[in-house]
């Protein structure tokens, strides 16, 4: 199922994902409309051509009009929506999020929707460590990766959709994932890591280290500058999984310690030789 150009696309929640869609949606001929509880962030949309309407207040005209919903909104705030307002949804539109954490808010939200509604959930892997539709763009999405997480539930037109959606925003490979398999993907790649990054910056406090630095602590804390709210329920609503990569991490962590500890140097330059061979599949 492919776009067409008169299509009616309603965003709501315009922070930096949003933004950055609002921005490749409006650049290639949408008809881009905006909810957000921030007039400010209303207005600079508006401002900046991002958008074609806007409005800082639930606009029933504004979502009955919209073939396709796309949420930015907090995966919490995400459900609260859709019970509230889901109604003023037309029958036959589709809708999407960005959000970061799957199971649980996947199967709520299609257990809620009305008939006639149908919700694909997907997540753009893409990002930046600033947040705010004023740093959107979306360059973000060249070469990055989009996931699709279908249950049975839903349709093949719609899945195919969802992939058209990140095929049309630029994202460099598409890929179809339950939302299990997600939340397991995710607690690994992205929330143990932003959970290293954070924790090398707090576990030295000297305000002075960034007169010494290069750029290897630079890349590893980039993302530690961090949106707290965010983050923080993302990883409490992939708590269980979380904490067992944590806990990996923490093992394998002890293991070369062991080995400096123990002047195991041939141990040392196994786990650098596996850890060079592992990395080059992130290069391709």
């Amino acid at each position: 199922m492919e776009w067409i150009s008169k299509s009616n696309i309603l965003i709501v929640g315009l922070g930096l994902m949003g933004g950055s869609y609002a921005h490749a949606l409006k650049r290639l001929g949408y008809h881009v409309m905006a909810i957000d509880n921030n007039q400010e962030t209303i207005d600079y949309a508006l401002k900046n051509n991002l958008i074609d309407r806007g409005y800082s207040y639930v606009n029933e005209d504004c979502i009955k009009n919209a073939d396709a919903v796309i949420f930015g909104l907090y995966p919490t705030t995400f459900k609260e929506w859709i019970k509230e307002h889901q109604h003023l949804i037309k029958d036959g539109a589709l809708i999407t999020d960005v959000t970061g954490i799957k199971s649980c808010i996947v199967y709520d939200v299609q257990k809620m929707l009305k008939p006639g509604v149908e919700f694909i959930a997907s997540h753009p892997m893409a990002g930046r460590e600033v947040y705010g539709v004023q740093n959107s763009d979306d360059r973000i999405f060249r070469d990055a990766n989009f996931i699709v997480t279908p249950t049975e539930k839903n349709t093949p037109e719609a899945v195919d959709w969802c992939k058209s959606l990140g095929r049309i925003l630029g994202f460099r490979k598409i890929s179809v994932l339950s939302p299990e398999k997600h939340d397991e993907m995710i607690g690994f790649l992205s929330q143990l890591t932003h959970c290293i990054a954070v924790s090398l910056m707090t576990c030295n406090e000297s305000e002075h280290l960034a007169d010494y630095t290069g750029d290897s602590f630079r890349d590893l804390t980039r993302i530690a500058r961090i949106n707290e709210n965010m983050w923080s329920e993302l990883f409490v609503l992939n708590k269980e999984v979380l904490l067992e990569q944590m806990d990996k991490f923490a093992d394998e962590f002890k293991v070369i310690r062991d080995m400096l500890s123990n002047n195991d140097i041939e141990g040392l330059k196994s786990k650098m030789r596996l850890s060079t061979k592992r990395r080059a599949y992130f290069d391709k």
